[in-house]
Parts: structure tokens; sequence; C-alpha cells
């Protein structure tokens, strides 16, 4: 006589309803390696999320973009608000400072980046 698990009579009966059916990557081998955050990694890629930068990290990355950011902007007062919104955003980051280890973040040299702006506006 054989026992079947409450567990396992649960996926019997969903098995034989056929809710398994028509799985995405029904049918292909899972992608296991020794990585111990494989699952996360593949979540990442099958979802096209991007990864949850650390706030330094973020308003690095949004530094060094912020040309590209400033693309759409049509008027010369919107780009400065948005140069001078990402200079508050850092600033409140060093002002919500811890004792762990800092990342420096430059502040946007506002009146710089909306020279490039102009120009590149110029150039389109």
């Amino acid at each position: 006589m054989q026992f079947e698990s409450w567990i396992d009579r649960q996926i019997r009966e969903a098995m034989e309803r056929g809710e398994f059916d028509n799985l995405p990557g029904a049918g292909r081998p899972l992608e296991l390696d020794d990585d111990p955050e494989w699952w996360i990694k593949s979540k990442i890629k099958r979802e096209n999320l991007e990864p949850v930068l650390p706030d330094a990290l973020s308003l690095r990355k949004e530094v060094a973009a912020v040309q590209d950011q400033l693309r759409g902007v049509r008027t010369e007062s919107a780009a400065r608000a948005v140069l001078e919104g990402l200079n508050e955003r850092i600033r409140s980051f060093y002002a919500a400072a811890t004792t762990r280890p800092q990342i420096v973040v430059r502040l946007v040299d506002v009146e710089r980046e909306l020279r490039v702006w102009r120009e590149s506006r110029q150039n389109s």
C-alpha cells in the first residue's frame, strides 16, 4: 500500500486537470548552474528587469547619463529643473549619510550641462 501525501495529491490532481500544460519553458531543460543566485538572475533576464542599485550607484548612473535624460527636454528652464532636481537628490543622499562607507557622487555642473544641452539642440 502506497501513501500519497496531501501535496502529492494536489500536484497529481492539478496535472490531471491540465493546469501544468502549456507553461512557459515546457519541454526545455532548466538552466541550473553552481551560482546560488541563478534563480534571481534568470528572473531579471526573463522579465527584463533592471537590477536595483544602492542609492549612490543609482545616482552616479543618473549623473553619467544626464544628457540622455535631457534629450527629450524642450525648454532650458525644464532642463535646469531636471539638473537641479538631480543635485537636490544628491544633496539629500549626503544629508542622510550613515556610518557605512560612502560612495562619492559628484554634483552636476548645471551651467556646463546646460551648455552641452544647448549645443546638442543646435546640432540637431
